[in-house]
Protein backbone atom coordinates (compact mmCIF):
# COMPACT_ATOMS: atom_id res chain seq x y z
CA UNK A 1 0.00 0.00 0.00
CA UNK A 2 1.33 3.16 -0.76
CA UNK A 3 0.11 5.17 1.53
CA UNK A 4 -0.05 4.10 5.06
CA UNK A 5 -3.81 4.38 6.51
CA UNK A 6 -2.96 4.14 10.61
CA UNK A 7 -2.25 7.66 11.07
CA UNK A 8 -5.46 8.90 9.40
CA UNK A 9 -7.47 6.57 11.32
CA UNK A 10 -5.55 7.86 14.76
CA UNK A 11 -6.11 11.45 13.55
CA UNK A 12 -10.02 10.45 12.48
CA UNK A 13 -10.88 9.42 15.85
CA UNK A 14 -9.37 12.00 17.95
CA UNK A 15 -10.08 15.03 15.85
CA UNK A 16 -14.19 13.47 15.72
CA UNK A 17 -14.21 13.19 19.80
CA UNK A 18 -12.30 16.33 20.04
CA UNK A 19 -14.34 18.21 17.97
CA UNK A 20 -17.61 17.60 19.58
CA UNK A 21 -15.86 17.77 23.52
CA UNK A 22 -14.52 21.52 22.56
CA UNK A 23 -18.41 22.58 20.74
CA UNK A 24 -19.80 21.76 24.02
CA UNK A 25 -17.27 23.55 26.27
CA UNK A 26 -17.67 26.75 23.92
CA UNK A 27 -21.22 26.72 24.41
CA UNK A 28 -20.83 26.31 28.33
CA UNK A 29 -18.12 29.32 28.37
CA UNK A 30 -18.41 31.48 25.41
CA UNK A 31 -14.86 30.72 24.46
CA UNK A 32 -13.91 32.55 21.34
CA UNK A 33 -10.69 30.28 21.20
CA UNK A 34 -12.40 27.22 22.13
CA UNK A 35 -14.99 27.75 19.64
CA UNK A 36 -12.34 28.44 17.12
CA UNK A 37 -10.46 24.81 17.91
CA UNK A 38 -13.81 23.28 17.94
CA UNK A 39 -13.96 24.47 14.10
CA UNK A 40 -10.52 23.29 13.61
CA UNK A 41 -11.07 19.65 15.03
CA UNK A 42 -14.11 19.66 12.78
CA UNK A 43 -12.53 20.43 9.74
CA UNK A 44 -9.80 18.16 10.23
CA UNK A 45 -12.29 15.38 10.47
CA UNK A 46 -13.92 16.34 7.46
CA UNK A 47 -10.36 16.12 5.72
CA UNK A 48 -9.32 12.61 6.65
CA UNK A 49 -12.17 11.42 5.57
CA UNK A 50 -11.45 13.20 2.08
CA UNK A 51 -7.79 11.69 2.28
CA UNK A 52 -9.19 8.25 2.99
CA UNK A 53 -11.50 8.88 0.17
CA UNK A 54 -8.56 9.25 -2.01
CA UNK A 55 -6.26 7.24 -1.41
CA UNK A 56 -9.24 4.65 -1.82
CA UNK A 57 -9.55 5.58 -5.50
CA UNK A 58 -5.86 6.22 -6.27
CA UNK A 59 -6.07 2.46 -5.72
CA UNK A 60 -8.96 1.99 -8.14
CA UNK A 61 -6.72 -0.56 -11.20
CA UNK A 62 -6.44 1.16 -14.89
CA UNK A 63 -9.34 1.27 -17.14
CA UNK A 64 -10.09 2.22 -20.76
CA UNK A 65 -10.98 5.70 -19.53
CA UNK A 66 -7.44 6.44 -17.11
CA UNK A 67 -5.31 3.78 -18.93
CA UNK A 68 -2.30 4.73 -16.85
CA UNK A 69 -4.67 4.38 -13.88
CA UNK A 70 -6.08 6.83 -10.49
CA UNK A 71 -3.23 7.48 -8.66
CA UNK A 72 -2.76 10.97 -8.76
CA UNK A 73 -6.63 10.90 -7.44
CA UNK A 74 -4.64 10.93 -4.18
CA UNK A 75 -2.84 14.12 -4.65
CA UNK A 76 -6.02 16.06 -5.93
CA UNK A 77 -8.04 15.26 -3.15
CA UNK A 78 -4.63 16.71 -0.68
CA UNK A 79 -5.31 19.76 -2.90
CA UNK A 80 -8.68 20.29 -2.12
CA UNK A 81 -7.85 19.46 1.43
CA UNK A 82 -5.33 22.08 1.70
CA UNK A 83 -8.11 24.94 0.47
CA UNK A 84 -10.82 23.61 2.85
CA UNK A 85 -8.06 23.97 6.27
CA UNK A 86 -7.50 27.60 4.65
CA UNK A 87 -11.30 28.65 3.29
CA UNK A 88 -13.04 27.22 6.07
CA UNK A 89 -10.13 26.40 9.30
CA UNK A 90 -8.45 29.32 8.90
CA UNK A 91 -11.31 31.93 7.29
CA UNK A 92 -13.91 30.94 10.15
CA UNK A 93 -11.30 31.30 12.76
CA UNK A 94 -10.01 34.43 12.00
CA UNK A 95 -13.29 36.19 11.38
CA UNK A 96 -14.61 34.26 14.91
CA UNK A 97 -12.16 36.41 16.64
CA UNK A 98 -12.11 39.28 14.49
CA UNK A 99 -16.09 39.35 15.86
CA UNK A 100 -15.18 38.80 19.35
CA UNK A 101 -12.72 41.46 19.10
CA UNK A 102 -15.91 44.14 17.91
CA UNK A 103 -17.97 42.64 20.79
CA UNK A 104 -15.77 40.92 23.71
CA UNK A 105 -17.36 38.68 25.97
CA UNK A 106 -15.75 37.47 29.23
CA UNK A 107 -15.22 33.65 30.02
CA UNK A 108 -17.29 32.87 32.51
CA UNK A 109 -15.86 29.63 33.64
CA UNK A 110 -12.72 28.24 31.99
CA UNK A 111 -12.60 24.75 34.14
CA UNK A 112 -14.27 23.00 31.03
CA UNK A 113 -11.71 24.76 28.90
CA UNK A 114 -9.24 23.42 30.48
CA UNK A 115 -10.67 19.71 30.72
CA UNK A 116 -11.29 19.79 26.78
CA UNK A 117 -8.22 21.44 26.39
CA UNK A 118 -6.31 18.66 28.64
CA UNK A 119 -8.21 15.98 26.72
CA UNK A 120 -7.81 17.18 23.26
CA UNK A 121 -3.98 17.75 23.64
CA UNK A 122 -3.29 14.22 25.16
CA UNK A 123 -5.20 12.54 21.83
CA UNK A 124 -4.06 14.84 19.34
CA UNK A 125 -0.43 14.47 20.86
CA UNK A 126 -1.12 10.40 20.45
CA UNK A 127 -2.50 11.32 16.69
CA UNK A 128 1.18 13.70 16.13
CA UNK A 129 3.15 10.82 17.40
CA UNK A 130 1.72 8.18 14.88
CA UNK A 131 1.71 10.76 12.02
CA UNK A 132 5.37 11.59 12.92
CA UNK A 133 6.35 8.22 12.86
CA UNK A 134 4.68 7.02 9.93
CA UNK A 135 6.55 10.08 8.27
CA UNK A 136 9.66 9.18 9.86
CA UNK A 137 10.04 6.01 8.14
CA UNK A 138 9.60 7.19 5.04
CA UNK A 139 12.35 10.01 5.25
CA UNK A 140 15.52 7.80 5.64
CA UNK A 141 18.65 10.60 6.80
CA UNK A 142 16.82 13.48 5.64
CA UNK A 143 15.98 16.46 7.48
CA UNK A 144 12.41 17.09 7.84
CA UNK A 145 11.93 19.94 5.65
CA UNK A 146 14.07 18.49 2.69
CA UNK A 147 11.96 14.99 2.87
CA UNK A 148 8.52 17.07 2.80
CA UNK A 149 9.43 18.93 -0.42
CA UNK A 150 10.68 15.02 -1.51
CA UNK A 151 7.88 13.25 -0.51
CA UNK A 152 5.54 12.07 -2.82
CA UNK A 153 3.01 10.78 -0.25
CA UNK A 154 0.73 13.62 0.20
CA UNK A 155 -1.47 12.00 2.56
CA UNK A 156 1.09 11.58 5.18
CA UNK A 157 3.03 14.78 5.44
CA UNK A 158 -0.83 16.40 4.98
CA UNK A 159 -1.43 14.38 8.69
CA UNK A 160 1.56 15.38 9.50
CA UNK A 161 1.00 19.08 9.44
CA UNK A 162 -3.18 19.29 10.74
CA UNK A 163 -1.60 17.16 13.68
CA UNK A 164 1.59 19.71 14.25
CA UNK A 165 -1.30 22.54 13.52
CA UNK A 166 -3.58 20.77 16.15
CA UNK A 167 -1.24 20.88 19.27
CA UNK A 168 0.26 24.29 18.44
CA UNK A 169 -3.69 25.40 18.18
CA UNK A 170 -4.43 23.88 21.51
CA UNK A 171 -1.62 25.68 23.24
CA UNK A 172 -2.63 28.80 21.65
CA UNK A 173 -6.56 28.02 22.68
CA UNK A 174 -4.86 27.43 26.44
CA UNK A 175 -2.77 30.71 26.34
CA UNK A 176 -6.07 33.21 25.86
CA UNK A 177 -8.60 31.12 27.46
CA UNK A 178 -6.05 31.52 30.73
CA UNK A 179 -4.70 34.82 30.31
CA UNK A 180 -8.12 36.09 29.63
CA UNK A 181 -9.86 34.68 33.15
CA UNK A 182 -6.56 35.61 34.63
CA UNK A 183 -6.75 39.46 33.81
CA UNK A 184 -10.21 39.58 32.93
CA UNK A 185 -9.85 40.63 29.50
CA UNK A 186 -11.88 38.80 26.87
CA UNK A 187 -9.15 40.23 23.83
CA UNK A 188 -6.50 37.83 24.94
CA UNK A 189 -9.48 35.14 23.80
CA UNK A 190 -9.82 36.71 20.80
CA UNK A 191 -6.27 37.17 19.68
CA UNK A 192 -5.96 33.12 20.20
CA UNK A 193 -8.46 32.55 17.56
CA UNK A 194 -6.98 35.26 15.22
CA UNK A 195 -3.73 33.54 15.61
CA UNK A 196 -5.36 29.99 15.54
CA UNK A 197 -6.71 31.06 12.02
CA UNK A 198 -3.33 32.72 11.16
CA UNK A 199 -1.95 29.25 11.87
CA UNK A 200 -4.38 27.81 9.79
CA UNK A 201 -4.13 29.72 6.95
CA UNK A 202 -0.25 29.18 6.92
CA UNK A 203 -0.58 25.31 7.36
CA UNK A 204 -2.67 25.68 3.96
CA UNK A 205 -0.48 27.63 1.95
CA UNK A 206 2.33 25.00 2.46
CA UNK A 207 0.07 22.12 1.90
CA UNK A 208 -1.42 24.26 -1.20
CA UNK A 209 1.69 24.28 -2.45
CA UNK A 210 2.94 21.13 -2.20
CA UNK A 211 0.43 19.30 -3.13
CA UNK A 212 -0.05 21.56 -6.61
CA UNK A 213 3.13 20.53 -7.46
CA UNK A 214 2.49 16.71 -7.11
CA UNK A 215 -0.94 17.21 -9.10
CA UNK A 216 0.95 19.27 -11.97
CA UNK A 217 3.37 16.38 -11.94
CA UNK A 218 6.62 15.43 -10.37
CA UNK A 219 9.64 13.56 -11.70
CA UNK A 220 12.36 11.60 -10.17
CA UNK A 221 15.25 13.78 -8.50
CA UNK A 222 18.76 14.10 -9.79
CA UNK A 223 20.11 11.40 -8.32
CA UNK A 224 17.66 8.65 -9.39
CA UNK A 225 17.57 10.10 -13.19
CA UNK A 226 21.60 9.23 -13.36
CA UNK A 227 21.10 6.28 -11.97
CA UNK A 228 18.53 5.51 -14.69
CA UNK A 229 20.73 6.63 -17.72
CA UNK A 230 23.86 4.84 -16.05
CA UNK A 231 21.49 1.13 -16.13
CA UNK A 232 19.93 1.90 -19.40
CA UNK A 233 23.93 2.83 -20.87
CA UNK A 234 25.20 -0.34 -19.12
CA UNK A 235 23.62 -2.67 -21.53
CA UNK A 236 26.05 -3.34 -24.37
CA UNK A 237 23.61 -2.48 -26.67
CA UNK A 238 23.44 1.18 -26.02
CA UNK A 239 25.06 4.02 -27.53
CA UNK A 240 24.33 6.59 -24.99
CA UNK A 241 20.64 7.65 -23.22
CA UNK A 242 19.69 10.64 -24.81
CA UNK A 243 16.32 11.55 -23.54
CA UNK A 244 14.65 10.89 -20.23
CA UNK A 245 11.42 11.78 -18.56
CA UNK A 246 9.67 10.72 -15.59
CA UNK A 247 6.27 11.46 -13.57
CA UNK A 248 5.04 10.57 -10.57
CA UNK A 249 1.40 8.97 -10.85
CA UNK A 250 1.22 8.17 -7.11
CA UNK A 251 3.56 7.76 -4.60
CA UNK A 252 4.60 4.66 -5.67
CA UNK A 253 3.99 4.68 -9.11
CA UNK A 254 6.43 6.10 -11.91
CA UNK A 255 6.20 6.09 -15.39
CA UNK A 256 9.52 6.66 -17.48
CA UNK A 257 9.86 7.57 -20.85
CA UNK A 258 13.55 7.61 -22.47
CA UNK A 259 14.96 8.05 -25.86
CA UNK A 260 17.81 5.54 -26.54
CA UNK A 261 20.71 5.66 -29.21
CA UNK A 262 21.64 2.28 -30.16
CA UNK A 263 24.64 0.53 -31.79
CA UNK A 264 24.34 1.40 -35.57
CA UNK A 265 24.93 -2.21 -36.75
CA UNK A 266 22.51 -4.04 -34.68
CA UNK A 267 18.80 -5.42 -36.14
CA UNK A 268 15.56 -4.41 -35.05
CA UNK A 269 15.34 -7.54 -33.37
CA UNK A 270 18.17 -7.44 -31.18
CA UNK A 271 17.20 -3.71 -30.22
CA UNK A 272 13.60 -5.12 -29.34
CA UNK A 273 15.97 -7.66 -26.93
CA UNK A 274 18.13 -5.02 -25.71
CA UNK A 275 14.72 -2.90 -24.42
CA UNK A 276 13.35 -5.96 -22.73
CA UNK A 277 16.72 -5.88 -21.10
CA UNK A 278 16.61 -2.75 -20.05
CA UNK A 279 13.29 -2.67 -18.74
CA UNK A 280 13.73 -5.95 -16.74
CA UNK A 281 16.94 -4.03 -15.04
CA UNK A 282 14.90 -0.82 -14.60
CA UNK A 283 12.19 -2.66 -13.16
CA UNK A 284 14.40 -4.42 -10.52
CA UNK A 285 16.31 -1.66 -9.50
CA UNK A 286 13.27 0.41 -9.27
CA UNK A 287 9.64 -0.84 -8.55
CA UNK A 288 7.93 2.00 -8.37
CA UNK A 289 8.10 2.28 -11.66
CA UNK A 290 5.24 0.56 -13.34
CA UNK A 291 5.77 1.51 -16.76
CA UNK A 292 8.65 2.39 -18.84
CA UNK A 293 8.80 3.40 -22.22
CA UNK A 294 11.96 3.55 -24.68
CA UNK A 295 11.82 5.14 -28.06
CA UNK A 296 15.46 4.45 -30.22
CA UNK A 297 16.72 7.41 -31.31
CA UNK A 298 19.74 8.65 -33.57
CA UNK A 299 22.97 9.98 -32.11
CA UNK A 300 24.47 12.57 -33.68
CA UNK A 301 28.19 14.55 -32.91
CA UNK A 302 26.07 17.56 -31.38
CA UNK A 303 23.88 15.23 -29.43
CA UNK A 304 22.77 16.00 -25.10
CA UNK A 305 21.03 14.35 -23.20
CA UNK A 306 17.54 16.55 -22.43
CA UNK A 307 15.43 16.02 -19.43
CA UNK A 308 11.66 15.69 -21.75
CA UNK A 309 10.26 13.27 -23.87
CA UNK A 310 12.09 12.25 -26.53
CA UNK A 311 12.13 14.52 -29.41
CA UNK A 312 11.06 17.00 -27.54
CA UNK A 313 13.75 20.57 -27.28
CA UNK A 314 13.58 21.01 -23.94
Amino acid sequence: MSSSKTPLYTALAANLGIAVTKFVAASITGSSAMLSEGIHSLVDTVNELLLLLGINRSQRPPDQKRPFGYGREQYFWSYVVALLIFAVGGGVSFYEGVTHMQHPELIKDPFWNYIVLGIAFVLDGYSLLTAWRAFNAKRGGQSVWAAIKDSKDSATFTVLFEDASDVLGLIIAFLGVFLGHTFDNPYFDASASILIGLLLVGVAVVLARESKSLLMGEGVDFNTTRQLIALTEADPAVLKAMQIATIYLGPEEITLVQGVAFQAELTTETINNAIVRIHRSVYQAFPAIKHAYIQPVALTETSEISYGLPGSTE
